[in-house]
């Protein structure tokens, strides 16, 4: 039996790379430790994962990265705040949340995924764009300092600006 992703309520005009980029979205918006067997319906057996930190194939890797997840962060949390397609090409705009356990304070992280899918539908590759350094680096004490003063530097004088006297 083949699997295919699930069915959305789009019209007719819907093509299987939207409805699966649709159902894509689900899974991330309604992720927890009971859905992540869901990915076997949404996604072909070699699928590929990308983000700042991994770079794995295979469902069963894709699906052991997003429960260490679980495992290591609380609350983990996403939100999809757009979605569109072009072809076989999906691109998701989103924002993920969680908490580091045992603190008060949780984290924003923004991004955006390019997600690769197949004639039918289903996740070829899953490829996160997002900032690692101004979202997680510069947050890390003697580090952060470090790429605050690097980023500064590189980043083009603006006119009027007070901070364009370094120069």
């Amino acid at each position: 039996m083949t699997e295919q992703p699930p069915a959305t309520d789009a019209g007719d005009d819907e093509t299987p790379a939207r409805r699966g980029l649709a159902a894509w979205c689900t899974f991330f918006e309604t992720l927890s430790p009971a859905t992540l067997d869901r990915i076997d319906a949404l996604s072909v057996p070699d699928l590929r994962f990308v983000d700042p930190f991994n770079d794995v194939t295979g469902r069963e890797r894709v699906r052991a990265l997003l429960a260490h997840m679980f495992q290591t962060l609380d609350a983990p949390c996403f939100v999809v705040l757009h979605q569109a397609c072009d072809g076989d090409i999906g691109l998701i705009r989103w924002r993920f949340t969680a908490r580091p356990p045992g603190q008060a304070a949780g984290f924003t992280i923004e991004g955006m995924s390019e997600v690769r899918l197949a004639g039918d539908g289903r996740v070829i590759a899953h490829i996160d764009h997002w900032d690692a350094a101004g979202q997680i680096y510069e947050r890390v004490p003697v580090l952060g300092f470090v790429l605050r003063r690097i980023r500064a530097r590189l980043a083009a004088p603006v006119a009027g600006d007070p901070a364009d006297r370094r120069r």
